[in-house]
Formats: structure tokens, C-alpha cells, sequence
């Protein structure tokens, strides 16, 4: 193994997190910055000529290598876990961005009670009346603590949107059940699709309040504060699991790197696969990694930023051996626990006229927050907690749209009857969407596999996950409302029901994945504190969706960034200053 030049800050991962930290740390201190990526780089460039639906959305070449990195997945802790061997449920990116470049942009606040779930749950419910295998927890940060950081998130990536609650007062046409806001948003709007003028129609009639979904898709020419400017959307509809060939999507390359690369300070090193993090008393030295050519070296690092997807955040910190593993039967332990993916469902519309689905954006939706959070739950659902719903024009593209036909409308799936009713209903269909909060649960966690072995030798992460009766009720209660929007729109809707299956790997239902090293005030229930800064190893910093306790309705990006310049703030102006525990 070679021995490196030490570095100021070692970050692992070169996604969003990653590089938004780094640009933070490099731009505002001299401290020497390497950001150690195992994938490709990646530039706009690249992506002039990536419009190739099979290649991409379907091959996913832009995700992580399943055949080097997997996962095992098990229903309970009683079964045992195979591997994922074919992507379905989540996308992890690789390469420089990681997943910020093949994202949607849809760019949300939370909610301010889902930041204090916990106490806000005891408070409504009594914590005698809560599930006794529900584990939510308060984050030990406030919105109030992150507003002013989800601001400087919007005005980097130029989010397009329209303000509901500014400064307290409801503004028409945006959401007035969000978070109060501070300023309105960088950028107007994206222009509305067909689709959503219908939805925004039929939700009105029905009293409830539709608004656009807030975007890192520029609605129009931006340049951002750093000086970075990008031209505007051009509606294409190869947006998510893309990157986008004229820039107008947010990504770390072209928001991020434009900056890193002039800064003499930092350092890109591509082709690392970090496998330890090496740590003495208490005391992070630096990683040991693997380059593209299979030789090893040691990064020496006076300060190591864990900054990757959740699951190799977590998975890496069960490498190193930093953090006690959770244990479900006692409840002790904090690392791998509360993990959460998201709660959604589908309720399949057909209209009889052509909507021009073929145009859109990867964050173009309508939506309505009436049901979000727990403000129009009476009690008789058996919820604690909802979600949004609305449609997307994401662009429906010829592979993944194909097929999309009413329940009953043909006897099979193949032949020339199928192949006309899919291209009668190629146009025509559409779907109201459930976002809803998936609470974390005792039994569902992650630990290391003790069968299953990476590339390298190294074990797989384990997923200990299921479904509960609560997200069930969750698309039921989602379907339910979906059904009366579907007439005041022009829809008709078939008999399909939400399914009440088992948590299927397979099935895509988001990339947001959350938790295993999740943040709180307690070092014996969290495993950073509210600066993200590591309990037991001080110098070690875990930033990204891994410290979500829980996982909201929204999107995480918005709120992944603002808790990354939240704790670039705690390292620049505490850290550096006395190295030490900041809580």
C-alpha cells in the first residue's frame, strides 16, 4: 500500500454533498481539499448526444455497476436476504455528480414538524398511544435552523418556483400549506403541461389547492450568485436518469465543478474506491482506497467528510468499524438504523383525447399538499401521517410509456389487439401521484451481510425492510381521493386497487433512500449530532439523506443540501477553529 501526501479534508463521494461541502471548505478557507470519487468525471458535454432512451433510462448506464456493488434485501430479521441483482427499487449515480445527475430537480422544503417528528407525535397523539414499534425521532435542528441554508440551495441550483407562505402570509398560486419561506423563489414557474392545467382544474372544483411543483429546471436563462449561468429549459422530457445536454437542470457539474476546477486548493481524484476509513483513539488518520488499476493507497486527512449515497455511507462506517450497530431485539445501537425509503402509489388515469405527454421535464408536476403532514387526518384513517399528490409530465418517453392500458381493454398482451389499444392509449394515460412519508420503524434497518461479498472481498450492506399497515392505508387513503379528482379533471379510472404486497427491490419507488447513520442530540440513538459531525470520532464527518431519521413526502436534494451547508458553517467557523466535539 502506498503512502499519500496528507490533505486538510479527505471527502468521500463526489455528488452533491460532496461537492457542495468541498466548494464550501476550499472557497473559504486555505485548508487543502481532496474529493475522493470512484466513478467517472463528468461535464455537460458529455451529455450532447445521450438521448438514448434504452441506453439510459432502461440500461442505466449512469447508475452504480450492480455486478461490482449490491445489496441483500430481506423482508424481516427472521429470513434470510439474497442480492439485488437487477436495479428496480432505487438508482444510485456513479461518476462526479453521482445521483444530482441523473435527478428529476424536484427541489423541496419540509415541512418545520418534521424536523421535532418525535415531540410533535408525542404532543398530538401522547407518546402512550404511538406505535410501540414506531422510531422516529427529532432531528436536533430546526426548519428555523435551516431555512437561511435552503436558501443559498435554491439561489445555486436556480430553483423555478412559486411562493405560498412568504413571511407568514399565503400567496395566491403557490402552496399555502409549506414551510414559511423568507424570499420568493429565484426563478418563476416551468411552464404548466396540458395534464397539469387539467389536474389544477379538477382539484380547484374540489376546494383543494394546486401549486407547481418547485424545480431545478431553469423556467428561464439564470445566473446564479457564484456567477455560474445556464440556459432555460427546453421541455425535451429526457430529464431524470439523464443529464441534460443544454444545462438547464441543476447538476454538481455544472453548478459545482465550473468553481472547484479554478480553485488551486482542491483536488478531484477520480477512479477511488475508498473501502476503510482509518481511525486510532478516537481519531480519524485518513481512507485507504483502491484506484482504477486495483493498486492500493493510504490518504492521509486531518479531517475525513463521509459525503456518498445513504447506503454506502452507512456501509462504509460499518467497514471501518466507527459507530456501535444497531441491534432490533434490545433497540441499542445507532448505526444502520431507521432505514426508510419513500411511500408511494399510483392511481392509473385514461383520458379520450391526446395530452401531448411526449414534452416535459423531469420536475414538472402539479401538485396539492391539502393532506400532507397530519393537518386533514381526523383520526378515523388509522394514519399519523399523509403526503402530496399530483400528476407529472416528466415526457413520456416511446419504451417506458408504452403499454399503459386500461384494466380489462384487451384479453392479452400481445398480438395485434394489444398493439392497437397501446397505441390508441399511447397518449392518453396518465397517473395521480402519491409522495407520502414512510415512517421508520424498529425492524427496519441495515447491518453488513454475513454471506455476501462485493468486488473486493468486502461484505454487502443488508437491507432489513417491509412494508406496515400504515403505508398500506397510506395509498388507500391516496387512491381514495385520487378517484373523485380523476372525474372533475376529464379522467376515467379503472378498477385497479393499490397493492398491499410485501416491499417489492425490484419496482422502482424512488431513489430516497434514508437512514442508517441518522443525526440527533443523543449519542446512544443517533449517530452524528446536529452538525452531522460523528459521536464517537470527532474529525469524521457523515453528511447526506443517511442522517434523515425518518423520511418526509418531499424529495430529499433541497434538504440534503441546506444540512450540508449547515455543517460546512459548524466546521469552518467551530471546527477549524478548536478541533473538538461542537455538541
Amino acid at each position: 500500500m502506498t503512502n499519500l501526501k496528507p490533505v486538510d479534508v479527505a471527502i468521500i463521494g463526489g455528488g452533491w454533498t460532496g461537492l457542495a461541502m468541498a466548494n464550501e471548505l476550499a472557497g473559504r478557507t486555505s485548508q487543502s481539499v481532496l474529493v475522493l470519487e470512484r466513478g467517472i468525471p463528468r461535464k455537460t458535454a458529455d451529455y450532447a448526444l445521450d438521448m438514448d432512451e434504452l441506453d439510459y433510462a432502461i440500461r442505466l448506464r449512469m447508475m452504480q455497476n450492480i455486478a461490482d456493488e449490491t445489496i441483500t434485501h430481506r423482508h424481516s430479521a427472521r429470513a434470510t436476504a439474497v442480492p439485488v441483482r437487477q436495479y428496480g427499487s432505487f438508482l444510485p449515480g456513479s461518476g462526479v455528480g453521482g445521483a444530482g445527475e441523473h435527478w428529476n430537480g424536484a427541489s423541496w422544503r419540509f415541512l418545520p414538524e418534521l424536523f421535532t417528528l418525535r415531540s410533535h407525535l408525542n404532543q398530538k397523539h401522547g407518546a402512550a398511544k404511538l406505535p410501540a414499534d414506531l422510531a422516529v425521532q427529532d432531528w436536533g435542528v430546526t426548519y428555523g435552523d435551516l431555512e437561511p441554508h435552503y436558501w443559498h440551495a435554491e439561489q445555486m441550483l436556480g430553483v423555478s418556483g412559486k411562493a405560498g407562505n412568504l413571511k407568514g402570509k399565503t400567496v395566491a398560486g403557490g402552496n399555502p400549506f409549506e414551510a414559511p419561506r423568507q424570499n420568493e423563489y429565484p426563478l418563476p414557474p416551468l411552464k404548466d403541461a396540458y395534464l397539469s392545467t387539467l389536474f389544477a382544474e379538477g382539484a380547484k372544483k374540489l376546494g383543494y389547492h394546486p401549486y407547481p411543483q418547485p424545480a431545478a429546471n431553469l423556467s428561464e436563462t439564470y445566473r446564479n450568485p457564484d456567477g455560474i449561468t445556464r440556459a432555460a429549459c427546453s421541455y425535451c422530457g429526457y430529464c431524470e436518469r439523464f443529464g441534460c445536454m443544454v444545462g438547464a437542470k441543476a447538476q454538481p457539474s455544472n453548478t459545482l465543478m465550473p468553481l472547484l476546477a479554478r480553485r488551486k486548493n482542491f483536488e478531484l481524484r477520480t477512479g477511488a474506491w475508498v473501502r476503510r476509513i482509518v481511525h486510532r483513539d478516537g481519531h480519524a488518520t485518513g481512507v485507504e482506497y483502491v484506484d482504477a488499476r486495483g493498486e492500493e493507497f493510504f490518504q492521509p486527512a486531518g479531517v475525513v467528510v463521509v459525503a456518498t449515497f445513504t447506503l454506502n455511507n452507512t456501509r462504509l462506517l460499518y467497514l471501518s468499524k466507527i459507530g456501535t450497530p444497531y441491534d432490533p431485539a434490545s433497540g441499542k445501537g445507532a448505526l444502520g438504523r431507521n432505514l426508510t425509503h419513500q411511500t408511494d402509489g399510483t392511481t392509473p388515469i385514461f383520458f379520450d383525447k391526446p395530452l401531448n405527454s411526449f414534452m416535459g421535464t423531469g420536475a414538472l408536476s402539479m401538485r396539492i399538499s391539502d393532506f400532507d403532514g397530519d393537518r386533514a387526518l381526523n383520526g378515523s384513517e388509522g394514519l399519523l401521517r399523509m403526503g402530496m399528490l399530483g400528476t407529472n409530465s416528466f415526457g413520456n418517453r416511446p419504451i417506458a410509456s408504452f403499454d399503459a392500458l386500461p384494466r380489462g381493454s384487451v384479453k392479452r398482451n400481445w398480438g395485434s389487439e394489444w398493439k392497437a389499444a397501446a397505441l390508441k392509449w399511447r397518449d392518453r394515460n396518465a397517473g395521480i401521484y402519491l409522495s407520502g412519508e414512510h415512517l421508520s420503524y424498529r425492524q427496519n434497518f441495515m447491518d453488513l451481510d454475513p454471506a455476501y461479498k462485493d468486488k473486493y472481498g468486502d461484505p454487502l450492506l443488508r437491507f432489513t425492510l417491509d412494508w406496515t399497515e400504515h403505508e398500506h392505508r397510506q395509498r388507500a387513503f391516496a387512491n381514495q381521493i385520487a378517484r373523485k379528482i380523476a372525474p372533475a379533471m376529464g379522467a376515467t379510472v379503472d378498477d385497479t386497487q393499490p397493492p398491499r404486497g410485501k416491499y417489492n427491490a425490484i419496482n422502482y419507488q424512488s431513489t430516497h433512500i434514508q437512514g442508517g447513520a441518522i443525526m440527533g442530540d443523543k449519542p446512544d440513538s443517533s449517530v452524528v449530532n446536529r452538525y452531522l459531525q460523528h459521536w464517537d470520532v470527532p474529525n469524521v464527518w457523515v453528511i447526506g439523506a443517511s442522517a434523515f431519521p425518518q423520511n418526509p413526502s418531499h424529495n430529499p436534494t433541497l434538504t440534503v443540501l441546506a444540512l450540508t451547508y449547515w455543517a460546512a458553517d459548524a466546521i469552518v467557523n467551530r471546527y477549524l477553529k478548536h478541533p473538538e466535539a461542537l455538541a
